[in-house]
């Protein structure tokens, strides 16, 4: 059953006027990342604006991803919902256009129990048959998974990863204790912690600054992973920092798309509660990726 690793960028979804999806734009996009050569894409992810969209958008913009990528690279569908039922069917849904795994947030809202959380997830693996990535992001969701909790869930057949947004201390442990389970990876849901996660043995990040740099985000990851060059990661990483701290300044996904047609790629308008880049922001996302740009044809 596959595994994610490496860096996965968390792929908007580009609005036309009318806030209807933008194909023609998401296409757009996918090629430009895959021409920084990623590991994957995951959409449907939160920066995808899956929780503003209704059931059949969900799975059109899954099929169309599908569909577009076909075999370049790994997909990762983003199926959780609320109902244990929906999440089922959307995991079935997405495999059978040709996902490779489904990435599925924690229950929120209506919490439950620790044992109602494995019940949960244990229900969903059991009834797909692509891997389950478990999403364990406290911040937004007031659940947090504990390292014991997790490497519990990393036991059940079908879960083979986690994308960990939560601090450096909890990932750490989290890949203590998950080590010697070949068929589970842990990926950073935060691109501050990209090299630390990658340096002390984890498989990648899932994160939303891979759409903008995608090549620098991978030359990160060749770094540690393959070139055991760690001083040039730490350079690198620095010089990413600005990048990292601009996109959380404003809400996500309005950060990442104005970045995006900074890039000249499309962006577009996010559905409401959700609301676009301010005017400041946009210039300073703009100085940003310019400063990076020179940089990169100095060196």
């Amino acid at each position: 059953m596959f595994k994610p690793f490496g860096m996965i960028p968390a792929i908007t979804t580009p609005m036309n006027e009318d806030y209807s999806i933008n194909y023609e734009g998401i296409k757009k996009n996918i090629d430009h990342v895959l021409q920084g050569n990623v590991h994957g894409v995951l959409v449907g992810g939160s920066a995808g604006e899956y929780s503003l969209m209704s059931f059949e958008e969900r799975k059109q913009v899954i099929k169309f991803v599908c569909d577009y990528v076909a075999g370049s690279v790994s997909i990762m569908a983003g199926t959780g919902c609320h109902r244990t039922e929906d999440t089922i069917e959307l995991t079935q849904y997405a495999s059978s256009v040709g996902a490779d795994c489904a990435l599925v947030i924690t229950p929120y809202y209506m919490q439950t129990s620790r044992e109602g959380i494995i019940d949960f997830y244990k229900t969903v693996a059991d009834n797909s048959d692509i891997g389950i990535v478990l999403y364990n992001y406290p911040e937004v969701t007031n659940v947090e998974l504990d390292p014991e909790l997790i490497c519990e869930l990393s036991q059940l057949d079908g879960i083979v990863g986690i994308k960990n947004t939560v601090e450096m201390q909890h990932t750490s442990k989290l890949i203590n204790l998950t080590k010697d389970n070949p068929n589970f990876s842990v990926l950073t849901g935060y691109e501050h912690l990209i090299l630390s996660t990658l340096a002390i043995g984890g498989a990648g990040a899932i994160g939303v600054v891979h759409n903008l740099v995608p090549e620098k985000i991978v030359s990160l990851y060749n770094l540690v992973t393959h070139q055991n060059n760690i001083q040039e990661a730490i350079h690198q990483n620095k010089n990413l920092m600005p990048l990292y701290n601009a996109i959380e300044a404003e809400p996500v996904p309005g950060t990442v798309k104005a970045g995006l047609e900074a890039l000249g790629l499309p962006g577009g308008e996010s559905r409401l509660p959700l609301v676009s880049a301010s005017k400041e922001f946009r210039e300073d996302i703009d100085k940003i990726l310019t400063e990076l740009e020179e940089a990169r044809e100095l060196n």
